[in-house]
């Protein structure tokens, strides 16, 4: 089982960058592929970015991909988003989540993963 705490959210202009972070606790954070979804109020959870549990293999959202970025330290148990040349419509909490090795279901979805984390909630707006 593996814990995971989101943080880095906040408050910033049209254009600029934020970089989110998801420690994990437990002993095996290697065994898990990662994600980040959002949710802005409203909307259904989606889909931001995802990335192996090597970090060899990584994926977007289209409507992210160019600006933002998934890397993962397996040594420090911990996921990132970097984000740039955000946008107000990037607005939202974010998500972490973790996909253990054999667990069914898709990456692109919420239901592939097993684990989640509380929430970080970003704002874009000047």
């Amino acid at each position: 089982q593996v814990q995971l705490v989101e943080s880095g959210g906040g408050l910033v202009q049209p254009g600029g960058p934020l970089r989110l972070s998801c420690a994990a606790s437990g002993r095996t954070f290697s065994n898990y592929a990662m994600a980040w979804f959002r949710q802005a109020p409203g909307k259904e959870r989606e889909f931001v970015a995802r990335i192996s549990t090597s970090g060899a293999s990584k994926s977007y959202a289209a409507s992210v991909k160019g600006r933002f970025t998934i890397p993962r330290d397996n040594a420090k148990k911990t996921v990132y988003l970097q984000m740039n040349s955000l946008r107000p419509e990037d607005t939202a909490g974010y998500y972490c989540a973790a996909k253990p090795i054999a667990y069914s279901g898709t990456y692109y979805h919420e239901r592939g993963y097993a684990y989640w984390g509380q929430g970080t909630q970003v704002t874009v707006s000047s």
